[in-house]
């Protein structure tokens, strides 16, 4: 599916949530709209998602089946391969804006080298005080900065 195409289909946040609620698994449109107001925080009218997923279903996206919901039967719609397969698309192109938003707020731990985003352990060494991920790490880079030392001192 090309970049333009995902455009068109994803034009909004709305539309972009619907999608991963229903990546998570089959879900009847009441589904969808209680647990996007439950997430969000944020009521979503019917009038967006029904039609949303009458869209895709027409794109082959989705399917539904008719299943029993209480005592009625609903519309459980859920992602094709084809569907699943856009929304990997749409979840990299995402991860890349966050990475941009977050990357500045990066820490990198100096024993590990992974990336901290917030909290990690600090400690001052020689003066300098470090980010490391956890106090293990901390203690390896003390272990071997203190290894070193004696070596150079030999």
């Amino acid at each position: 599916m090309s970049s333009k195409e995902i455009d068109k289909i994803v034009s909004d946040f709305s539309r972009f949530y619907i999608l991963t609620i229903l990546y998570e698994g089959p879900q009847h449109g009441y589904s969808v709209i209680s647990k996007f107001r439950k997430r969000i925080g944020k009521e979503i009218s019917p009038s967006l998602v029904y039609p949303f997923l009458s869209q895709l279903e027409k794109k082959g996206l989705v399917r539904h089946l008719l299943k029993p919901v209480g005592e009625k039967k609903r519309k459980v719609f859920e992602l094709t391969e084809k569907g699943k397969e856009l929304c990997k698309a749409l979840f990299k192109r995402f991860s890349a804006l966050v990475s941009v938003a977050i990357e500045p707020n990066l820490e990198v731990c100096a024993s590990c080298g992974c990336k901290v985003y917030e909290g990690g352990h600090r400690e001052v060494i020689d003066g300098k005080e470090m980010t490391f991920c956890c106090v293990h790490c901390a203690a390896s880079y003390k272990g071997e900065a203190s290894r070193k030392s004696a070596l150079r001192e030999r």
